[in-house]
């Protein structure tokens, strides 16, 4: 006869140890299955727009695309034949088309974030990758003006996409947030030569631990991290002379790397401190395309230039309808009028005082 257990909630089950007298011990809460293949924001799909795109990055045909789709849409899959599914891909083309050609001219861009995300794809150039780059508008929402193919390094490949921003109407953002080795920095210094730069601090902070010794790159891994994290920027002019006095004798290349491109990386101390932790990394892009990365390195490459250009503008779209706005985005508007902060505390232009 077998153990009868007690009324218990739902969401407890005791533990399968019991003693001696055969009594049961423990009790413990179910563990949540999350998948590590599935991004969040399409485990629940309710579009087509966003199941699509994620399934062909899986390597799923277009005559198996029906019963996948049954699977995460149930009953609102229905007549999802392959050639609906296939002619839904050709309008991909057309509305991508339509979407990099959209106004920007809505609503101010403050921060903008640029990065180069490699695809994986076979049988391309290996230098090819997905030049991406995010905003953020006024009002703190994170939107995607573009996604261009092209090769990271290459200046005329960003300044051709930061030319088309403009003439989409896009302004001159307030600070750019990027890493140091792209073309991108001379395309910005002939496009928008006014806005401020900002170097990633987590691709700087890698960068110099390459030059030095494992046994030493855990603490010179603390110490530059106290340089970019300190509460104002005195403290981190302190850590970062520490910094070079320390290890410069030893490793001059990381000291000479970490020299490198000074004053840019400190330029989010003149900005709010709320918006610190977003505006001295390039972070926010990599959340959102890593997975598209993953699916691309799962589905071994299958998918030409243009497919995969169409279906990255697809899958950032629909990602971007879940992106938080940016913290402190009340802040936003001091920044737009040309407001400065000094050590935390604002500073106030002289000439803004005689306007």
């Amino acid at each position: 006869m077998g153990i009868i257990r007690p009324a218990i909630p739902n969401r407890y089950w005791p533990c399968e140890r019991a003693d001696i007298k055969g009594v049961l011990h423990g009790w413990h809460t179910p563990v949540t299955f999350r998948s590590a293949l599935v991004p969040p924001y399409l485990r629940r799909p309710k579009t087509l727009e966003a199941a699509l795109p994620w399934l062909n990055l899986k390597g799923i045909s277009s005559g198996e695309m029906g019963a996948a789709l049954k699977v995460l849409l149930g009953p609102d899959a229905a007549g999802c034949s392959a050639n609906t599914v296939s002619r839904r891909r050709r309008d991909w083309a057309n509305e991508y088309d339509g979407w990099r050609d959209a106004d920007l001219d809505d609503e101010p861009i403050v921060y903008i974030w640029a990065d180069g995300v490699h695809s994986g794809l076979r049988g391309e150039n290996d230098k090819l990758c997905a030049i991406v780059i995010v905003g953020v508008t006024a009002r703190g929402q994170k939107r995607l003006p573009a996604i261009e193919d092209g090769v990271r390094g290459s200046p005329q490949n960003w300044r051709e996409v930061l030319l088309n921003l403009k003439s989409r109407g896009m302004n001159a953002p307030k600070q750019v947030i990027g890493e140091g080795a792209m073309g991108f920095w001379a395309a910005m210094d002939e496009v928008y030569p006014e806005a401020r730069q900002q170097r990633c601090w987590q691709h700087k902070t890698m960068n110099v631990l390459n030059c030095l010794a494992k046994l030493f790159q855990p603490k010179a891994k603390a110490a530059i991290h106290n340089i970019w994290q300190a509460e104002n920027k005195v403290d981190a002019e302190k850590g970062f002379y520490l910094f070079i006095e320390t290890y410069e004798p030893k490793y001059p290349k990381a000291a000479l790397c970490l020299k490198k491109d000074r004053i840019e990386r400190m330029a989010f101390f003149d900005f709010p401190i709320q918006h610190w932790q977003s505006i001295r990394i390039s972070n926010p892009i990599e959340p959102a395309f890593a997975t598209i990365r993953h699916r691309i390195k799962r589905s071994k490459g299958r998918l030409s230039r243009d497919d995969l250009r169409h279906m990255m503008s697809k899958l950032g779209q629909c990602a971007e309808q879940n992106w938080r706005k940016l913290r402190g985005f009340d802040y936003l508007a001091k920044v737009i009028t040309g407001v400065k902060c000094k050590d935390e505390i604002e500073t106030t232009d002289p000439d803004q005082i005689a306007a």
